[in-house]
């Protein structure tokens, strides 16, 4: 049975965190990840505020083939990175061990990744894989996603329970809205930005865990 992990890996760690400097960006997150040969070319979001020079430094990383603007909104913007990632360790721990990124969220505090393995000797490789590379994972869960023995909460960390199960509560899913993303993390104490991310991980994490079976991913 496949098993899921949610680790955090420190900017400094891996090689993609460090060309998405985000001493210069608010928060990033990957979209999706497209392997092809020994290039992957990931979409991903730079929130706002975003520094000037951040693409240009992107841009002159060696490893970098090139970066685009894909699409721009008030609060964030869509890029594209050819990116060679033979070099970096993380992302090649993942292959070899096939493990599949399901999403991946950066700020300067750290990077969270969910990650899925095909079983848990193949996860413990890839630790093992990582510690030998010298890259810090603090594992935040690991579960299975279709395992009635992972609890009542469907993979879900503590923190995001509490912000679904608030945002349910004060209807922030209802039409019209009962609140804002920024009373949700008045209440929660965090910032406005956080409340999204975690409300974003919490719904895919959820839906992986209670819905996607063995049969729906083939």
């Amino acid at each position: 049975m496949s098993v899921i992990v949610q680790v955090r890996i420190p900017p400094a760690d891996f090689e993609l965190g460090q060309l998405l400097d985000l001493d210069a960006a608010a928060a990033v997150e990957l979209e999706t990840l497209v392997p092809s040969g020994n290039v992957t070319v990931p979409l991903f979001w730079v929130y706002e505020p975003m520094e000037n020079g951040f693409l240009d430094a992107v841009g002159r990383y060696p490893t970098v083939n090139s970066v685009t603007e894909v699409d721009v909104y008030e609060d964030r913007t869509l890029f594209k990175l050819d990116w060679d990632a033979s070099q970096d360790h993380l992302f090649r721990c993942i292959m070899d061990h096939e493990g599949q990124i399901l999403g991946a969220t950066g700020t300067a505090d750290g990077w969270d990744f969910e990650i899925r393995f095909s079983q848990r000797e193949a996860l413990g490789q890839f630790q093992t894989c990582c510690e030998d590379a010298q890259i810090s994972l603090d594992v935040i869960s690991v579960y299975n996603p279709t395992s009635p023995e992972a609890g009542p909460w469907y993979g879900l960390s503590k923190p995001q329970r509490e912000a679904l199960t608030l945002a349910v509560r004060l209807g922030y899913y209802d039409i019209p809205r009962g609140c804002t993303t920024e009373e949700l993390a008045n209440k929660l104490g965090i910032s406005d930005q956080a409340v999204t991310e975690r409300l974003r991980r919490a719904i895919g994490t959820f839906t992986r865990h209670a819905l996607l079976t063995p049969e729906s991913d083939s």
